[in-house]
């Protein structure tokens, strides 16, 4: 076992401990983490999405506590990190270092969460600001990519202040050589709660706005939901694409069939999903995202 093997911490209260009384062990660690490339040689990835409780939104299948337990959504993403085929997550500084001291982001790629101020259900949600990861701290962490939510409401000012955010990380990003990957809507207050317009037009309007922020491209990528008519949708960009998940409303079967179609499109490259797997109906976290890997490469054997 090699002396950063022996640094992980074993279980949930060793996590606390370190946390209270030796906190240099997550740079130490963040320094000696092993690391992989981006892209794998297959060009495809497969990312576990984890953070939206950043913003307050908890919710998952119906359950508006799902995400409560901090425990809880380790183990789940313990369980997800550790199935084949899993190239790594996205995820705010909690939890991306919690995974950290347990040793679970070793050989993974890590894409640092950005702006979390657009707390869910607050009167200022579209003035969505940095409060979570820059381009600096994601560079010194050794993380390999940052994410911007860019939500455009026409009717809301505070859209303008975000998209300015998101151009200047964006930028800085390219600057950097890390990926800047963009999650755009277009979005409209209804009966006081923001919601994302997943209309083919509003989605395919949603990339042009998003694809266009910053200085540079060389290194955007683009995060988008799978909606109606994705052929169409996916036509607006050359650049590489992850799909999320979102919370579905529809059954698994139906859910994984239109990700599969999906997934044939130019510019995709894979999934960036979270609460689908983590949260399934069934319970069963790995059987989930095996079901998901075997949609972005179905040359992956999994273990019974």
């Amino acid at each position: 076992m090699s002396p950063t093997e022996q640094a992980f911490a074993t279980s949930y209260d060793e996590v606390r401990e370190i946390r209270a009384t030796a906190p240099e062990r997550i740079p130490a660690l963040l320094a000696a983490r092993r690391r992989r490339p981006f892209v794998p040689s297959d060009g495809r990835l497969m990312i576990v999405a984890a953070d939206h409780p950043a913003r307050g939104a908890l919710a998952a299948r119906g359950r508006t506590d799902a995400m409560a337990s901090r425990t809880d959504l380790l183990d789940r993403l313990t369980a997800a990190l550790s199935r084949p085929g899993v190239d790594g997550i996205l995820g705010t500084a909690d939890i991306l270092e919690d995974l950290l001291l347990l040793g679970a982001l070793e050989n993974k790629v890590v894409m640092s969460s950005m702006n979390r101020g657009g707390i869910q259900g607050a009167s200022f949600e579209l003035d969505d600001r940095q409060t979570g990861y820059d381009v600096q701290s994601t560079v010194d962490a050794g993380f390999d990519a940052i994410k911007t939510l860019t939500r455009v409401d026409l009717d809301d000012p505070g859209s303008l202040r975000t998209l300015e955010l998101c151009a200047r990380v964006i930028t800085e990003a390219n600057r950097a050589r890390i990926v800047a990957m963009i999650e755009p809507f277009i979005s409209r207050r209804l009966q006081g709660r923001v919601v994302n317009d997943l209309s083919p037009e509003a989605v395919i309007r949603s990339i042009h706005i998003g694809q266009g922020l910053g200085g540079s491209s060389a290194y955007t990528w683009l995060k988008l939901p799978v909606v109606e008519e994705m052929e169409r949708v996916m036509e607006a960009t050359t650049l590489p694409t992850l799909l999320l998940g979102g919370d579905p409303a529809t059954g698994p079967d139906e859910t994984y069939a239109s990700w599969k179609k999906a997934l044939d499109l130019p510019s995709v490259r894979g999934l960036i999903v979270g609460r689908t797997l983590l949260y399934p109906e069934d319970g069963d976290v790995a059987a989930a995202v095996d079901t998901a890997v075997s949609l972005v490469r179905p040359q992956v054997v999994h273990a019974s």
